[in-house]
């Protein structure tokens, strides 16, 4: 299958948000040995991805939210077929199907932002002056030209830390500059995909399913230590791609999460909450603490009252002789019951 309508698309983003920035006056000329008119179209190519995106990421989230809610039965299925996998598996898509979850949802933006990340990689991985081919993709000779020349910090956007000596002889680039510039900015991609995952494992907690688990475990750790190796590989305009793209999830992320907040039964280990119900009063009719009727209610425990029959509390203490005092003898004198005459 042809991948060319990517990098058409791609292309046409990435010249139109250039021209835009040349048309308000930002110089194609370095500054700081960077071309910002290039380095913001690559930036705004994310905000145009991610604006498209959004509904999707909200869906997610709510999959998410419906994911964590399921919990509690996901459990119990566990605990019901423990040991019988095949049962088990079927059980909950059946639970899935009925409460309309997707598990698979989670992952769906990443999955959606590979393609823009390929055709990215395609279009900057063109950009040598070797190259015959300069109009593919709606792109001008001169928009080519403009584009191969264009650095960070004196990098070119289209080297890479694992650049060749030839390759940059061709970018007319300095080894050491573009290792530098290249290794940093593989360091803050590092950094910015861990935050993101870790941010929402923070404030929604740990799946109880053990697939849910494991990739969570996968985002937070294995992808960021993949991208210490596969980071080399990447040309320095597409790791500012990423590091925009995390930078702005960070910040997309923050806002869903404060709008649709994760629901009270998803507690930082992903146990249920206790329950927030204000507790029922246990007090006597003389204001005394009175744990028998403080049971009895609930108060404690956020249970409902159960119907019981009253029955008068008697405080045996007081029936009792009080510490060192004198046994008290019945009344002397007292004259016996007169018995009834027969």
């Amino acid at each position: 299958m042809s991948l060319d309508w990517i990098y058409f698309a791609i292309s046409w983003i990435l010249l139109r948000w250039h021209a835009l920035w040349d048309f308000i006056g930002i110089p194609d000329d370095k500054v700081l040995g960077t071309n910002w008119s290039w380095v913001l179209a690559i930036v705004f190519l994310v905000v145009t991805v991610r604006v498209i995106l959004f509904p999707v990421f909200v869906k997610q989230i709510k999959s998410q939210r419906a994911m964590q809610a399921l919990q509690p039965k996901v459990k119990a299925l566990q605990e019901k077929h423990k040991g019988d996998r095949e049962t088990l598996q079927k059980e909950m898509m059946e639970l899935y199907k009925t409460e309309k979850a997707n598990p698979l949802m989670g992952c769906l933006p990443m999955f959606l932002q590979i393609p823009v990340f390929l055709g990215l990689f395609h279009t900057l991985r063109r950009l040598n002056p070797s190259n015959d081919l300069k109009t593919l993709y709606g792109w001008t000779a001169a928009q080519f030209e403009d584009a191969t020349h264009a650095s960070l910090f004196n990098a070119p956007l289209a080297s890479k830390f694992g650049s060749t000596t030839q390759e940059l002889a061709q970018l007319d680039a300095n080894s050491v500059t573009v290792k530098i510039i290249a290794g940093v900015l593989v360091l803050i991609m590092m950094g910015t995909t861990y935050a993101t995952s870790r941010q929402m494992i923070l404030k929604t907690g740990w799946a109880e399913d053990p697939q849910q688990k494991m990739i969570q475990r996968l985002m937070l750790y294995g992808i960021p230590f993949s991208l210490l190796i596969s980071g080399s590989l990447f040309p320095i305009g597409v790791i500012i791609y990423w590091v925009t793209n995390n930078l702005f999830t960070l910040g997309q992320q923050q806002w869903v999460l404060r709008k649709f907040p994760p629901p009270p039964m998803a507690g930082k280990n992903g146990s249920p909450a206790k329950s927030t119900g204000a507790p029922v009063k246990a007090t006597g009719s003389n204001g005394t603490k009175n744990p028998v009727q403080a049971g009895r209610t609930g108060g404690l425990f956020g249970r409902k009252p159960e119907a019981e029959p009253e029955t008068p509390v008697v405080d045996t203490k007081k029936l009792g002789p009080r510490p060192g005092a004198k046994p008290v003898n019945p009344k002397k004198g007292a004259r016996p019951a007169s018995k009834p005459k027969g």
